[in-house]
């Protein structure tokens, strides 16, 4: 990549440390999305042997770059985000990335694609650190940044998600405690 070319694709990724997502960090500030996806970038590297038969470095490559077209039209939380919202990100995205030089412009399409489909294993590991890094970080934030419905949403969400490997299934669980001793501390 030319250094224009990479100095413009930066310019744009750089969108992602201010656009700031629904939840916040435990020091009370609003989490910006490049947050976000460093983090369960980290997460990724730190289960890579969990999962010897995945390609990780293709899972790390999904964790940097999922949340790109969040440069274009902001964070919508999931349960807000309507199809119309996706649509329009996929379209953004989809348009800036059709604009990278070679070979980047494929393999992020491609990614963006096998992503999407979630058939392949490294697309489900992927997606599971995206849900499990936001549970996670609901925990170490203060109670009164929940919105009501994100008591049951941060027991339940993302068992779908993790239901194909019985380690992120026992990740699950270790972070559902957590968001039971947060939920009982607050009530004494």
């Amino acid at each position: 990549m030319k250094p224009d070319e990479l100095l413009n694709a930066l310019h744009v990724a750089e969108r992602l440390k201010d656009t700031m997502r629904h939840c916040y960090t435990s020091g009370g500030r609003r989490e910006s999305v490049a947050e976000h996806s460093w983090r369960m970038t980290l997460m990724a590297y730190l289960v890579s042997d969990e999962f010897p038969e995945a390609d990780m470095n293709r899972v790390i490559r999904m964790c940097l770059i999922h949340d790109l077209g969040e440069c274009f039209t902001g964070d919508i939380p999931t349960f807000l985000k309507t199809e119309g919202d996706e649509a329009k990100e996929e379209e953004l995205l989809y348009r800036w990335v059709a604009g990278l030089p070679e070979p980047f412009a494929t393999d992020m399409r491609q990614m963006y694609d096998e992503m999407a489909a979630r058939e392949t294993l490294e697309a489900k590991i992927y997606k599971a650190m995206d849900s499990l890094e936001a549970v996670i970080q609901h925990n170490e934030s203060d109670l009164d940044t929940w919105e009501p419905h994100e008591y049951e949403l941060n027991r339940t969400y993302a068992y779908d998600r993790v239901a194909f490997s019985d380690y992120l299934k026992e990740l699950r669980a270790a972070i559902r405690r957590d968001t039971e001793e947060k939920i009982a501390e607050s009530e004494k």
